[in-house]
């Protein structure tokens, strides 16, 4: 594994508080992922079977409705997306396309085992660090929908939802 990659590790919160040496484990067979400008990761309703940390570029998450494509949320280095994938059984909910060449790690359960059955504290960190992320994210929806429910478009306008 390259420096960089472990540097972006360490300075996201998924990985927060793991330690250099579980994030070696963690990564040794990984495979990196090249995704061309205007290509998807993966598209809404696909089976879900691991997560990707952005390396490169710059992507974006849509979700189609009523025949248009919405964006929710761009993403840069050192996001991640589709770690849902890691805890549920449940296709894609939307798609990650990208928006200029990128490159990714992908990581799946198989990443995720290997950790575990090497050092079960430190599986464990990712998973509550997975599960607070998310939680994060979830408040965030929550509150874009309550403003919504309210009338109050301007606050979910300020989260960066538009159509495409």
């Amino acid at each position: 594994m390259l420096p960089a990659s472990l540097e972006l590790l360490q300075n996201m919160p998924i990985f927060g508080a793991v330690r250099e040496d579980a994030l070696q484990v963690l990564l040794e067979q990984t495979r990196p992922v090249r995704v061309a400008a205007g290509r998807h990761f993966f598209h809404e309703r696909d089976a879900a079977n691991c997560m990707y940390v952005l390396e490169s570029g710059r992507a974006a998450v849509v979700k189609e409705w009523q025949g248009r494509e919405l964006l929710l949320r761009e993403l840069g280095p050192g996001d991640c997306f589709g770690e849902m994938a890691l805890l549920d059984l449940y296709p894609r909910s939307a798609a990650v396309r990208a928006v200029t060449d990128c490159r990714a790690i992908e990581l799946g359960p198989a990443d995720l085992l290997r950790l575990f059955e090497r050092d079960c504290e430190q599986f464990a960190l990712i998973q509550m660090n997975i599960g607070r992320e998310m939680c994060r994210r979830l408040r965030i929806t929550d509150e874009m929908l309550f403003q919504a429910r309210m009338g109050d478009m301007t606050a979910a306008d300020d989260t960066g939802f538009q159509a495409l």
